[in-house]
């Protein structure tokens, strides 16, 4: 029994959610997996996977066992490009997760160019407003805006998402234009269904003074950009990152209110399990990417 075969058999399993996936993944059979896993389990004697008609998962044990596996595999792959003289080189599948909006408006240029620099990546891209399991979605590394899931993963952050609250020329001409947060009270309100804070709209003042007020309506949605659109239509006031409304703002679909009020600005991150070393793929696209925004800043600074 080769038990580093083994060991990469399993964590593709793992990662792919079962045995006919991970098998198109490694080249093999699908009875080779399956094979590999049993003989792993039965030299171990523990039981690493719960198998039924649908997907396999990681039994307590072998969650344990895959994080093990994940990071021997990445440190023999490491110390064998050491040996041979160079640095690891990113290869293989990156399975990447973040929010939709965030990807299509702001991503979608630097994950190209990122794809083009590491040729021998393949990028899997899962677009998501929730915040999804590594595990069970086979997730390398997440994107996520605000916050960033269990306290066991890590965080870098990459970048900062300003709040903006806005809505419609026409719907403030029929309604009036907000002087202050508890002015709100008075307005239509479209919430986000995955806001940390729920219906509560945060501010502060020149003073650095917090404000709280709850904030209600008829609509509310899972999605950030479709209650810009909606908000833009004329239904009422939206709050969203500028990525979302700054597009609108500058076609005049919006326009910003309360600007005397700052919400809070919510940081971007790349996050990935813990780990005691990333692997070469995950190192470089975090590196890739905060780089990237620096850029960003770097230019927006200089316009």
């Amino acid at each position: 029994m080769d038990r580093f075969e083994g060991m990469r058999v399993f964590c593709t399993v793992v990662e792919a959610g079962g045995f006919a996936a991970a098998a198109d993944r490694l080249g093999i059979s699908t009875s080779a997996a399956s094979r590999h896993v049993a003989q792993l389990e039965s030299h171990l004697n523990v039981r690493l996977l719960n198998r039924t008609t649908r997907r396999v998962s990681p039994t307590d044990e072998g969650y344990a066992y895959f994080e093990r596996c994940t990071q021997l595999l990445a440190d023999v792959e490491e110390a064998e490009a050491l040996a041979a003289g160079g640095a690891a080189v990113p290869r293989g599948r990156l399975r990447i997760t973040a929010p939709g909006a965030l990807a299509t408006l702001r991503l979608a240029p630097a994950l190209a160019a990122f794809s083009e620099a590491y040729p021998e990546l393949s990028l899997d891209l899962v677009l998501s407003e929730s915040v999804v399991d590594f595990i069970e979605e086979g997730i390398d590394v997440a994107i996520r805006v605000g916050r960033i899931g269990s306290t066991n993963l890590v965080a870098r952050r990459i970048g900062v998402a300003h709040l903006i609250a806005a809505a419609a020329p026409d719907y403030l001409a029929r309604n009036g234009t907000p002087r202050s947060p508890e002015d709100l009270s008075g307005h239509r309100c479209l919430t986000y269904a995955y806001a940390a804070s729920g219906n509560s709209w945060h501010f502060s003042d020149a003073d650095g003074e917090r404000i709280e007020v709850r904030v209600g309506g008829r609509l509310h949605a899972n999605n950030g950009v479709l209650l810009a659109e909606m908000a833009a239509a004329g239904c009422g006031v939206t709050m969203a990152p500028d990525f979302i409304l700054a597009p609108l703002i500058a076609d005049g679909r919006l326009a910003p209110v309360l600007e005397d009020w700052m919400p809070p600005a919510l940081p971007i991150n790349v996050v990935y399990p813990t780990r005691r070393h990333l692997s070469a793929k995950v190192r470089a696209v975090s590196i890739y990417l905060a780089n990237w925004f620096e850029r960003d800043r770097a230019a927006a600074s200089r316009s």
